[in-house]
């Protein structure tokens, strides 16, 4: 399991990721009220501006105050390197 960080030292399984998505869409700020309403919603924000939305595959809410162009330059790396250490 690989995991990446969102910010703040908060962390998610990389395997689970479905979109990061920038939140100031409609739709968005939909899947973040139902989200919030089913209780699947998680704030990795630490009180400051949400810049990602992550969505994952057992349908909770990741909010990110990380730019979601860096959270998937991380997650390329991470690929790169596990890609890597297949080779060897």
């Amino acid at each position: 399991m690989r995991l990446t960080n969102v910010g703040f030292g908060n962390v998610v399984s990389a395997g689970r990721i479905i979109a990061i998505v920038s939140p100031e869409a409609a739709p968005i700020k939909r899947l973040i009220q139902d989200a919030r309403e089913k209780g699947c919603l998680i704030d990795a924000t630490c009180g400051r501006r949400t810049r990602a939305v992550i969505v994952m595959d057992s349908e909770h809410v990741v909010l990110s105050a990380v730019q979601p162009e860096t959270i998937s330059r991380r997650l390329d790396s991470m690929q790169f390197m596990k890609e890597a250490e297949e080779e060897a």
